[in-house]
């Protein structure tokens, strides 16, 4: 029903149309007649005119965070919970639980300058790592659906990292911090009028909190912006992204976490994580009488290598993916005050998939002879979107509507380079059935609608009332359909949906601002292994929750921000889990309160500091509710000192009051309760010199 009348609305008046975020303060923020974001519409809007839930971390502040990990920055936005693992390894979570497992990153869309990390069928959990988020000019934040303007895995919301606009600029940032950490951010640009270009660089090296987790990582983006003698605007550039790290496992037991000695311990050592990644575009945009047209090619490679240490028999998995992509669209300013904006993107990938163990399994007996030694799996998917896109704002009885529509078709071309079947990489049944099974070649194909509905109005000059109506989808990731398990030969599955509610109300004025928003979700189709090791669509669930942000400027020099989130996710069909019925239980790893109060104060124009408090509720291991982890709360302190115009020193000391607590907490039937332990007193002094 729900789809029927929303897709009727949306066409009928389309059809007749073609005959808070919030302002911050003095905490190092852009006001919010002056904020321009392109996560919602693909091109740059103010802030203050968009009807969506989207949050802005500008420059000003994240010069201040300098984030380590983009964990420090994205957790200050409402509705945002992202958990660290180890290393630059992360699970998101945004209006929704922390997604683990094959499918867990198709709940999000990650993309820098609007270009995706992965293709929509080949997406990783920790793929935020490949975007320049360290030399970021602003990073957007969008909750919910993403709705007609990004389709596929935008599905619970989207994080878009903006790089810095080309030209002038010279600077160096030299930091170190404990165990040997160091890290060197840089830019060096120039302006020659009609063409400007510059350069970012990023590199960092870190022995590792645990034993056996160093990191290293170096980043590189070549940014450019040419305007042709008719008119035509180039803006386009390139990124490259390279990480080598040791990878520190769970450490194991009840509180396992606050054991000072056993916390810094890693029980898989010979784990590792290699990835490389590139991507390249150029967006072409020409100004038209009443609108323009926009244009952007886009080139993507990624290859990754890494040891599954959390399977039994730890088997490598080698993959790798290239695209070529476009994104289109035309945008129009209509007669009658209105707008129009219709486009289609096109996406071509091919990707290979390899997964090898090379040593004998481990374990209980039945775990020998049901995991073999050798290839396990091999094959290569190749994989088209299209996708076609309407959006139409218009005024009408004071308020202001937006109507959108998203049509998106996905294909897949599979093809095995192994043994079909059940067997190892020879053929050979295993004594109890082998654990991974490689279906036969086959083509797969998902076609789906994403319809929108916003109203806004301006209840006076401060503040403003929004009602948002829409739909979120993904199709079934390739590994979700190729890489199955025990006597699962093909899984037939379908695109996972959620249809999101929203009311929200926001407002700001001199020295204050906030925002309110209240959400209710349906997600069904959601993508479930079962006790079978099967995949299948037998995940039903409810996302509930309320969001608040609040800025106010105390005195001159002191300003308070709170970010605070109350949220339910249930599970909302019968399904045992545990020889339980979890129906109506949290779903687990979904804190149901948490969030952020920052003191900022400036006590000279040369100082600035920030007071943070972190605050994680508890929440439920296990989708049987039976353990939980307490939760934690933490406190950060930034400084920034203005030396003079060309130097600036800061001190960032993060987890002040050296609190024992767990990035992540986990439970298996296997192990029981298991953690990433979180870092104790630390800190990071560094040196920012601006040459030009």
């Amino acid at each position: 029903m729900f789809r029927s009348l929303l897709i009727t609305i949306s066409l009928a008046v389309m059809a007749m149309a073609t005959l808070p975020s919030l302002a911050q303060s003095i905490a190092g923020s852009e006001v919010i007649n002056e904020v321009e974001v392109i996560s919602t519409t693909r091109r740059s809007e103010g802030l203050a005119d968009i009807n969506s839930a989207v949050s802005v971390l500008g420059t000003r502040e994240l010069n201040l965070i300098a984030l380590t990990h983009y964990q420090e920055a994205l957790n200050r936005i409402p509705g945002v919970n992202i958990h660290r693992n180890n290393g630059q390894e992360s699970l998101a979570s945004i209006r929704s639980p922390v997604f683990t497992g094959a499918g867990a990153c198709g709940a999000f869309l990650v993309a820098e300058n609007g270009i995706p990390l992965r293709s929509s069928g080949f997406c990783n959990v920790n793929e935020m790592f490949d975007a320049h988020s360290e030399n970021a000019a602003q990073i957007e934040v969008v909750r919910g659906p993403g709705s007609a303007f990004w389709g596929s895995n935008a599905v619970h919301g989207l994080i878009n990292v903006v790089l810095p606009e080309p030209g002038d600029i010279g600077n160096l940032r030299l930091e170190a911090g404990p165990r040997g950490s160091f890290r060197l951010r840089g830019a060096l640009g120039n302006d020659y009028g009609n063409f400007k270009q510059t350069l970012l660089v990023n590199a960092q090296n870190e022995e590792g909190y645990r034993a056996d987790s160093g990191v290293d990582q170096q980043k590189m983006s070549w940014l450019y912006n040419y305007t042709t003698d008719n008119g035509t605007e180039l803006d386009g550039g390139f990124t490259l992204n390279n990480l080598n790290q040791e990878t520190a496992g769970f450490v194991v037991g009840t509180n396992a976490y606050k054991d000072k000695s056993l916390r810094k311990t890693n029980p898989n050592p010979e784990a590792y994580r290699d990835s490389a990644s590139g991507r390249a575009w150029t967006r072409f945009t020409r100004q038209l009488d009443n609108g323009e047209l926009v244009f952007t090619p886009y080139w993507r490679s990624i290859d990754m290598r890494f040891i599954q240490h959390f399977l039994p028999g730890q088997p490598i998995e080698d993959f790798e993916h290239s695209s070529l992509g476009l994104q289109a669209a035309g945008y129009r300013d209509l007669a009658n005050g209105g707008q129009l904006a219709v486009g289609f993107d096109i996406e071509e990938t091919s990707a290979a998939l390899k997964q090898f163990q090379p040593n004998p399994t481990r374990g209980s007996f039945f775990l020998r002879n049901s995991i073999p030694q050798g290839q396990h799996y091999d094959f290569e998917v190749d994989a088209r979107l299209l996708a076609a896109f309407v959006n139409f704002d218009t005024n009408y009885l004071g308020w202001q509507l937006s109507l959108g529509l998203r049509i998106e078709n996905m294909q897949y071309d599979y093809n095995n380079l192994m043994i079909d079947g059940r067997t190892d990489e020879f053929g050979v049944p295993c004594r109890f059935g082998c654990r991974y099974n490689r279906p036969a070649d086959r083509n797969d194909e998902f076609t789906n609608l994403s319809p929108k509905l916003g109203l806004s109005y301006a209840l006076n000059d401060n503040h403003t009332l929004q009602i948002r109506v829409q739909r979120g989808f993904r199709a079934p990731q390739a590994t979700e359909l190729y890489r199955l398990q025990n006597a699962q030969s093909v899984a037939d599955l379908e695109s996972v949906e959620l249809d999101s509610f929203e009311l929200a109300v926001n407002g700001s004025g001199a020295g204050w601002d906030y925002s309110a928003s209240l959400y209710h979700m349906d997600k069904d189709n959601g993508i479930f292994q079962n006790s079978a090791r099967e995949n299948v669509n037998d995940s039903s669930t409810q996302h509930r929750g309320f969001e608040l942000e609040i800025g106010r400027d105390l005195t001159e020099s002191l300003s308070i921000r709170v970010v605070g989130n109350y949220a339910k996710h249930t599970y909302e069909n019968s399904r045992l889990s545990g020889g339980m019925d979890i129906n109506g239980n949290d779903v687990d790893t979904a804190p149901n309160r948490f969030g952020t109060l920052r003191l900022t104060w400036r006590p000279v124009p040369a100082v600035v500091s920030e007071l943070e408090w972190v605050h994680m509720g508890e929440y439920f291991t296990n989708p049987e509710n039976t353990v939980k982890y307490e939760g934690h709360d933490l406190l950060n302190l930034r400084t920034q000192y203005t030396l003079s115009e060309d130097l600036l020193l800061s001190l960032n000391i993060m987890n002040l009051s050296n609190d024992l607590y767990a990035e992540r907490a986990d439970w298996t039937t296997f192990t029981g309760d298991r953690y990433f332990p979180g870092e104790e007193l630390r800190a990071f002094f560094a040196v920012n010199w601006n040459f030009r």
